[in-house]
C-alpha cells in the first residue's frame, strides 16, 4: 500500500500552537492516515502540575521524569519503536528529556524532538516506509 498524506487546512496548528494543539492534531491525522498505526501508537501523560501527594503516587507507579510525550509500539527493520516528544515555540528539551533521549537511543529506539504537528507527519510517514504497517 502506497503512503499518502492528508491535506486538510484544518489539521494544521499555528507553528507557535501548543504542544498539546500539536499533538491532538497529529494524533487526528494519524488516526485517519494510518488506523492500525494509530492504534498502537499513544500519549504518554508524564507532564502537569500535580499536588505532592498524587505526584507521590504517580511516582510511585513509574512515572518517570524526562520521557517522550508519545511512542508508537511497532518496529522496523532499523528500530524497535519511535518516541516523539512536542515542543512549541522556541522551547527545547529540558536537561531530563534530552538524558532519557539519549538512553532510549542508545538503546535502539528512534526518538525525534517535533515543533509542529507536520514534523512529526513527516517522521512517521519516513518511519513506516517500507513496513507492514501501510
Amino acid at each position: 500500500m502506497a503512503l499518502k498524506l492528508v491535506k486538510d487546512k484544518t489539521l494544521s496548528p499555528r507553528r507557535n500552537g501548543t504542544e498539546a494543539a500539536h499533538q491532538k492534531v497529529f494524533f487526528r491525522w494519524l488516526g485517519l492516515a494510518f488506523p492500525f498505526v494509530r492504534a498502537l501508537t499513544f500519549h504518554i501523560p508524564n507532564g502537569g502540575r500535580r499536588n505532592a501527594e498524587e505526584g507521590a503516587h504517580l511516582k510511585a507507579q513509574g512515572v518517570t521524569a524526562g520521557v517522550p510525550d508519545v511512542f508508537m509500539a511497532l518496529p522496523t527493520e532499523a528500530y524497535p519503536g519511535l518516541f516523539i516528544e512536542f515542543k512549541a515555540g522556541k522551547n527545547k528539551a529540558t536537561a531530563m528529556q534530552a538524558a532519557f533521549i539519549a538512553r532510549l537511543r542508545e538503546a535502539g529506539y528512534r526518538v525525534d524532538v517535533c515543533y509542529s504537528y507536520e514534523e512529526a507527519r513527516t517522521i512517521v510517514i519516513e518511519y513506516l516506509k517500507g513496513s507492514d504497517y501501510v
